[in-house]
């Protein structure tokens, strides 16, 4: 299975991957990890990365979708698929990821679009931060990371229901709600797609 999680900050990706991750033996993958994993150790890739970082600016798409390949491609961990949370973020990292995937392991199986409304995703992203301490997690700056969602992302569904991978799920509610209908939208594409399981 290999499977992308768009949303909205504060939809739930995050708890969703690991959930899908858990229970259909794939990692999951976030680019800040990736980040944090090859600034760490030093890398080539991780040196680049870090400067930009450093500097506050974002990390070039070309950097970017480099340390996804090596990622998803050179480790053994992803030779049954994967769960990418919220990577890609555009439209230009979407084009890059199915290159360097069609090339090396075939096509995406299917993008689940997390769907939740603005105010619930601010009244999370609010919760998060009292409960987490999260000092990255004010308000304004949630209204800010909303926009560039819109502007940036949210053509990803445009792209992605072209290609027939878009599954848009409720993301209100529970965590087991959400992953119960993610669950049932999987089994669904299933039966008409059998490749996916």
């Amino acid at each position: 299975m290999r499977l992308v999680l768009l949303g909205p900050p504060g939809s739930g990706k995050g708890t969703q991957a690991a959930r899908l991750a858990a229970r259909h033996g794939v990692p999951a993958i976030s680019t800040g990890q990736i980040f944090e994993s090859d600034i760490a150790a030093g890398t080539p890739l991780g040196k680049q990365a870090e400067d930009y970082v450093r500097r506050g600016e974002l990390v070039p798409d070309t950097v970017v979708l480099e340390m996804v390949r090596e990622r998803l491609l050179d480790r053994s961990d992803c030779a049954q698929g994967f769960v990418l949370d919220g990577f890609p973020r555009t439209l230009p990292q979407a084009e890059g990821l199915d290159r360097n995937l069609v090339n090396a392991c075939g096509e995406l199986d299917v993008v689940i679009d997390l769907d939740v409304d603005e105010s619930e995703v601010l009244e999370r992203i609010a919760g998060r931060a009292r409960t987490e301490g999260r000092v990255d997690d004010t308000r304004e700056t949630a209204i800010n990371r909303l926009k560039v969602f819109t502007d940036e992302t949210a053509p990803l569904r445009r792209y992605y229901r072209d290609r027939a991978l878009l599954v848009t799920v409720d993301g209100t509610g529970s965590p087991d709600e959400v992953a119960d209908r993610i669950e049932a939208a999987l089994a669904d594409r299933a039966a008409r797609r059998p490749r996916l399981v």
